[in-house]
């Protein structure tokens, strides 16, 4: 297989370890692009763990992890990834911020995996735009900053800013890089040797438990949601949901704009939607019977919802993997600048030297510019 117009030379990037990371997060992270070397035959990427002084840190799991580098030591890098997890508040320390803020003097590009994206707003480098954190945390991080363009996908990628959740969503962002850099083919060899089922796109969006946004303040809330979830063949009458939990229609559309800023008839369509989506992309169901499963009496109508709703008709969701885009013009990174001579060796090679008797090692040939 053949992929061309990929960025020239090897994409070098620093993962900046905060105290207390969590491990999935970073792991999701770094393989994508071990498996993209290994599938090329090719060193496309190579990648450094970083920390403030070099020495070990322990992860949120308690394992032990000593990094490549400390941020002192001047390294040539393309990119850097903020690995936050645990408390990212207590972790993120002056030092981190001013290495940021200096390599945003020469970098473009940023990213952050889990909660990481707290020391990229405290060095000033998200103010305007789009960005993804974990469902915990978002609360927080929009309270201390304003500016943020705070979203509840599983990753964002505006511009030269790439941040996402936690969990293996990194998986899904570091995908949709990796197609983005070298093709939409590569990207889908990487997914299949991970025995991933699906690549999240950039229009996920994270399950952010309802009692975490009400607390426990709202039970009837919650038990009309759940109430809608478990009725989406056959949807509620809203009247009905309403006399469930002892509300007039009235007080039941003040309950849902005042908590969650729209009508219950446009949230229970957004569950419907939900699953519809999650069916047209992780089964062979046709759209007749993915429009019947989820409430629609009618495919047009549930093609002209859909359509309002996520921007692409049923058919275009299931035929095309919008997560791997074309590369914008100019929007490349630079070519990898000279090492200096005392940079830490980069793991990438000897993790491509010892893939080297793999059957699928340069199963993927990626053409040069």
């Amino acid at each position: 297989m053949t992929v061309s117009g990929r960025p020239e030379g090897p994409q070098t990037v620093g993962f900046l370890l905060l105290e207390h990371f969590t491990l999935i997060s970073l792991a999701s992270a770094i393989e994508p692009l071990r498996m993209a070397n290994q599938l090329s035959g090719q060193e496309l990427y190579r990648w450094f763990t970083l920390s403030l002084d070099g020495a070990p840190l322990q992860a949120s799991d308690g394992l032990t992890v000593t990094p490549d580098s400390s941020i002192t030591v001047p390294l040539s890098l393309d990119m850097v990834v903020v690995c936050g997890g645990v408390a990212p508040t207590r972790h993120v320390h002056q030092g981190h911020v001013s290495w940021l803020k200096a390599q945003a003097r020469h970098l473009k590009r940023f990213g952050s995996v889990c909660t990481g994206a707290w020391a990229l707003a405290r060095a000033g480098l998200l103010e305007g735009y789009e960005v993804s954190t974990h469902w915990e945390c978002q609360a927080a991080l929009q309270e201390a900053y304003p500016g943020i363009g705070l979203t509840s996908k599983l990753f964002a990628m505006d511009r030269d800013r790439f941040t996402c959740s936690g969990g293996t969503a990194p998986l899904d962002m570091m995908l949709t890089l990796i197609g983005r850099d070298h093709g939409r083919e590569l990207a889908a060899g990487i997914s299949d040797m991970f025995v991933c089922d699906r690549v999240r796109g950039e229009q996920d969006q994270q399950r952010v438990p309802l009692k975490h946004m009400l607390g426990t303040t709202q039970p009837r809330l919650q038990e009309i949601v759940a109430l809608m979830e478990n009725n989406l063949e056959e949807p509620i009458d809203l009247d009905e949901l309403a006399r469930y939990v002892s509300l007039s229609r009235r007080q039941l559309e003040r309950l849902f704009q005042r908590n969650l800023h729209c009508s219950p008839s446009r949230y229970y369509m957004r569950l419907r939607l939900n699953r519809a989506r999650q069916l047209l992309k992780q089964t062979s169901m046709s759209i007749i019977d993915i429009a019947a499963a989820c409430g629609f009496v009618s495919t047009p109508h549930f093609s002209k919802c859909y359509r309002e709703c996520f921007g692409l008709p049923p058919r275009d969701e299931r035929l095309g993997w919008s997560a791997f885009s074309p590369v914008v013009a100019g929007s490349a990174v630079s070519p990898l600048l000279a090492a200096a001579p005392d940079e830490p060796v980069s793991r990438a090679l000897s993790a491509l030297e010892e893939a080297r008797g793999e059957p699928t090692y340069g199963s993927f040939k990626v053409l040069p510019k």
